[in-house]
């Protein structure tokens, strides 16, 4: 019989005092085992979104959750292993990029990657457009591949952190999602559980972020950072912007295609900014003195995505699916684009069908958004703003009904955003 009770928690939490080491262990135990009730948690969530953890309760919290599954063992592979992981926002498709080009630097990628909900776009959705490609494999295939190819983007195994996947669910219908000890714990429990060296975290900050002020974005960057150290993990954050989509595609086969783009050595100049400013502060915190940007240039990391996505069934030299329905939208007047709204942006895209409202819904490969025009462009009257995809005359009409907000032209100059604002170290 356990001294503890989750009533006890709860009050405790509640009225602002702290959890020992012993009760949070008891309690997420006690969940995963089904000891414990989905409401009484929802309370102490609930508690926790309202009063928070201390940094104490925080590492304890996280310590539980990565012992409550596998850790993957990546000891034994020849190369430094470096990991990133995004926030996300609209268009948000650096993972592709940055995995092979790292990669080609002389470090080893093991991304584990997620799917997307809402407006933001899931990595693993996006190369799910390409034939053949999987993204479920064993522990053992990832390791074998990382050896081999230097880089892996696959699903996190169920045996990874699984207390995570069942406070996540259930954060998701109680509006305890935007809290920053819930959320820090989340992701780096997976990230710590998934045996990188060095990782480093793009927490995007603006209108198509899931934070949208500074001071929440640098807090929770600090707050991962912090965990990333005390559990022998080498963390550096940089918040970058995401008021605008980032690059012009908005979609999965869309976005891959962009992606292949600027591994090319083509393709929208933001996206290979943010991209080649992630892979340094990668390589660096492996100790790797190479700059990524002669690697994207000599198409040495376009090789290594080929052999990526090959290793796991899929057809680089596929062409990628496009959708049957498109229609294009136009500037009503002359103007100087004061906004493209990432948030509205990446919402006609999910209405467009390349989306899922709930976690098990498909998502249509070619349907999105491509963004013709970015903040601070004159244009003119009739000149093409978005050009949309979809599936079917229906969700070709929700797109358009929702992407007439996303651009908002005027008479003022506009200054271009930095795209890095800020990097946060321990």
């Amino acid at each position: 019989m356990s001294n503890h009770s989750a009533v006890d928690l709860i009050t405790t939490k509640r009225d602002g005092g702290t959890l020992s080491d012993d009760a949070i262990e008891w309690m997420l135990n006690a969940y995963v085992a089904g000891t414990v009730a989905d409401e009484q948690v929802s309370a102490l969530l609930m508690a926790i979104f309202f009063q928070g953890l201390s940094p104490r309760e925080l590492s304890r919290w996280t310590d539980v959750m990565i012992a409550s599954g596998d850790r993957l063992d990546l000891s034994g592979l020849s190369r430094p292993t470096v990991d990133k992981h995004s926030t996300g926002g609209g268009g948000d498709k650096i993972s592709l990029i940055l995995a092979p080009l790292v990669a080609a630097c002389g470090a080893t990628v093991p991304q584990l990657s997620g799917r997307g909900l809402g407006h933001t776009g899931g990595t693993l959705d996006k190369l799910e457009s390409i034939p053949g490609w999987r993204a479920n494999l064993s522990n053992t295939e990832a390791i074998e591949q990382l050896e081999n190819v230097g880089a892996v983007i696959c699903a996190a195994g169920a045996g990874l952190a699984p207390v995570d996947r069942k406070l996540y669910a259930l954060r998701d219908v109680t509006g305890t999602v935007e809290s920053i000890p819930l959320i820090s714990s989340s992701i780096m429990s997976k990230k710590i559980a998934e045996g990188t060296q060095a990782l480093v975290l793009d927490v995007k900050v603006g209108r198509g972020a899931f934070i949208k002020t500074l001071d929440q974005a640098r807090e929770l960057a600090t707050t991962m950072v912090a965990l990333g150290h005390s559990h022998g993990v080498a963390t550096v954050a940089q918040l970058t912007a995401m008021n605008q989509p980032l690059g012009r595609a908005v979609g999965n086969a869309l976005e891959v295609v962009e992606s292949i783009d600027v591994l090319r050595g083509v393709g929208p100049e933001d996206v290979r900014e943010l991209t080649l400013s992630l892979a340094s502060t990668m390589l660096e915190l492996v100790g790797i003195g190479v700059d990524p940007a002669t690697k994207l240039d000599d198409g040495s990391a376009y090789v290594v995505w080929c052999r990526m996505i090959e290793a796991q069934g899929g057809d680089s030299t596929a062409t990628l699916p496009t959708a049957a329905h498109h229609h294009v939208v136009t500037a009503p007047h002359d103007g100087i684009v004061q906004s493209v709204d990432a948030l509205g942006v990446g919402v006609a895209a999910w209405r467009l069908g390349a989306g899922r409202a709930r976690k098990e819904d498909p998502v249509s490969a070619g349907a999105g958004v491509m963004c013709l025009v970015s903040e601070g462009d004159y244009v003119v009257a009739h000149q093409p703003l978005f050009e949309l995809y979809a599936d079917d005359p229906e969700h070709l009409e929700y797109g358009m009904a929702t992407i007439e907000n996303a651009v908002t032209l005027g008479d003022q100059v506009t200054p271009v955003e930095a795209i890095l604002i800020e990097r946060i170290t321990a």
